[in-house]
Order: C-alpha cells, then structure tokens, then sequence
C-alpha cells in the first residue's frame, strides 16, 4: 500500500485511543513530567475542539508511586507494585486533570482489569460508559487497576491494554508515544545504521524479530509488546503509529497524517475485520427468530433489531453473548451481541421499546441488539 494514501487516512480518523508510556510520563523516572502531560492534553485539547474523539491510556502509576516513595529500583513484590501504583495513580489523575482543565476539557479515570474485557457482560458495560463520556465531550484516562490485579490476570502491559481498547470502542486508529522514534529494522542504540520502519502491515511476521525489550526498567513493555499491540488493534480494522513522544506537537502532527513515526496497517477495513470477529470468533448462544417487519429493517435499512420484531427466542444466553437472527423461514439474516439475557428477551419480545422498563423494572438499552454491535450474513 502506498504511503501517503495510508497517512491521508490516518488524517480521516475520528477516534483515537493515545497510549503514553511510563519513561515519557516521568522523564525516564525522574518524576511526573508535568510540562510534558501539559503540552500533550494542549495538543489533545485541540484534537476535541476538531470533533476528534480521544481515549487516553496512560502509564506511569507505579513508576509515579515509585518516585514518591523514593524508591530507585522497580520492586519485585506484587504488594510493593500494587502500594506503588495505588499512591501513584491519585497523584497521576491530579496531574491531568489539571493539564486538561488549563484546555476546557473533561477528563474521567477508568480503571480496567483482564475480567472488564474478557467478561461479556462487563465488556459491554465498559464500552457503553466509554462511549457515553466521549459523547459528553470527556477524555477517559484509561490504566490497569494495578492495585488489584495480579500477575495471573494482568494484561501485562498497557501497550496490550490500549489495543483492547481500539477493539472495545472500535477506534479508527492507536497512537503509541514511546520514547524512541518508531520501530526500526535492528535496535539503533546497537547499530547506528538501523533505519527506521516506516510502513508495515501489522501482521509482518518480520516485525516481532526486529523489536527488542525494555531498558528502562519503568514499565512492563518494549516494541515487541508495541509491535504485538498493532496486531491486537488490526483485529478491529485500526491503523496503529509508533512514535517517539518528545517530539514537538507529535500528536497533532500525526493525527494531521505526517509521515512520522512507523505505520502498521490492518489488513483487512474496519467493518471487514469487525464482521470476521462477531461471525467466526464468538459461540453463538441462542437465536432470535425475526418478523418480516424487523427483517425488512435489518436487511434493507441498515437499522438496529427492536424488541418489537422478534416472534420468539430460542437457547439460554446472557447479555453480551452471541446470538443468531433467523427469518421465520430459518434462514440466518446476522448474527450480534444481544443486549439483555434469554429471560429478559423473552419477556419483551413482540413489545415495543417503551414497554421495556415496565415489563423488566429497568431499561439499559431501547435496542435488542445494536446495529454497530449486528453483522448481515
């Protein structure tokens, strides 16, 4: 693929999930880097007065903590990590929400674990409120409860993190700043004759050999771990760049589709790659069977399955699970998440929306299943 359609593109994106690694957060453990995450909610701050959308994933909560308790050298005791990040992350969301305050924006602390993206039910929960406080115009400031989790169900590092994140809310593309300028063929501080990575398909299997570890001692990760995030984000259809951090207005230049950094590309778009994930990754659960009505919807208007339409309900399933939608024929039309569980469905088939907190006690959603969450087979 050519270079600078693919960057042209990048300057199309909407959504963008922004990864900040622990050694740019605290100049390489130094301390909060105050006038680093000032500069970068300024350029982030410009990117929402656009209408671009901006989810931020951040480090740095252990090595903050770490640096407040004056220690020098990462722990290796769990309880001396979790203490750590539970004394950094406060002073962490203090120090953005004052940067982002200096620019009129709302930001939010979202704490995420293995359990919020692995379980169905949560996962859906985590991606409504995501979705809701980007709707309200808010930066959510993403990280690992670190103080919780442990080495058995941590994701491992954010880099990780922040690609599970472009696949939750379907994000157009993931921006790593790290403290290197991208990924390069060999590890320039080795061989000054390393060239840069430009553009790669994210599935390259060349890339992973070309990525090292960590040196900093400040976080979990290296490019390898970067290199293996574009992976996780392509599932989704998301481009991802690498980037060094301290560059000047690195975020905006990138987001305007400056050729900076390296590209990794997915190989498939967006609605492709979302579709092969509902229609071959999930176990379907159960099965909706569809009025013409709602097939109609479905299939020629490109709308979301109303609790109205379906004749009946088939399988036990819970909300967040797959489910299949059928014709009163039999024939399959899609395939979605549902919204509520078998019992649930089957108290408000046939009724329309507004009946739904009447006949439930409660009302999350108007929509059986979604039509950003429905795939047509």
């Amino acid at each position: 693929m050519d270079s600078i359609p693919a960057r042209q593109q990048l300057s199309t994106s909407k959504r963008w999930v922004i990864k900040i690694g622990s050694a740019l957060l605290t100049d390489n453990g130094r301390g909060v880097n105050r006038a680093a995450i000032h500069n970068w909610a300024g350029q982030i701050g410009a990117l929402r007065r656009q209408g671009i959308e901006v989810l931020l994933v951040s480090s740095g909560a252990v090595a903050a903590g770490m640096d407040r308790l004056g220690w020098r050298k990462r722990p290796e005791s769990i309880h001396q990590l979790q203490a750590a990040a539970a004394i950094g992350q406060s002073h962490l969301v203090q120090v953005y929400e004052h940067a982002f305050g200096q620019c009129d924006c709302r930001t939010a602390q979202i704490l995420l674990d293995h359990d919020d993206l692995s379980n169905r039910t949560r996962y859906l929960n985590a991606r409504s409120t995501l979705k809701t406080l980007l709707s309200l115009g808010a930066v959510p400031i993403i990280n690992e409860n670190d103080t919780v989790v442990t080495d058995e169900i941590r994701f491992g590092d954010n880099d990780t993190l922040a690609a599970l994140v472009a696949n939750l809310v379907e994000a157009d593309a993931l921006l790593i700043l790290t403290d290197a300028d991208g990924l390069f063929t060999e590890d320039p501080r080795d061989n000054p004759a390393a060239e840069l990575v430009r553009e790669a398909s994210a599935t390259d299997a060349r890339l992973v050999a070309m990525a090292g570890g960590s040196r900093s001692g400040l976080g979990r990760g290296g490019m390898a771990t970067k290199v293996r995030a574009a992976q996780l984000a392509a599932r989704s259809g998301a481009r991802t760049v690498i980037v060094g951090g301290g560059m000047d207005a690195v975020i905006e230049r990138v987001v305007a589709g400056e050729d900076l950094g390296t590209l990794l590309l997915p190989e498939a778009d967006p609605l492709t790659a979302r579709k092969r994930w509902l229609a071959g990754q999930l176990q379907v659960r159960g099965r909706l069977v569809l009025d013409s009505g709602a097939e109609r919807a479905l299939r020629e208007q490109g709308k979301s399955l109303l609790s109205v339409g379906v004749k009946s309900v088939e399988g036990r399933f819970q909300r967040g699970e797959l489910v299949s939608c059928c014709s009163e024929a039999g024939a399959e039309i899609a395939r979605g998440l549902v919204n509520y569980d078998s019992c649930e469905a089957l108290r408000i088939q046939g009724q329309p929306s507004e009946r739904i907190a009447e006949l439930l006690g409660y009302r999350d959603d108007e929509e059986l299943i979604h039509r950003d969450n429905l795939i047509l087979l």
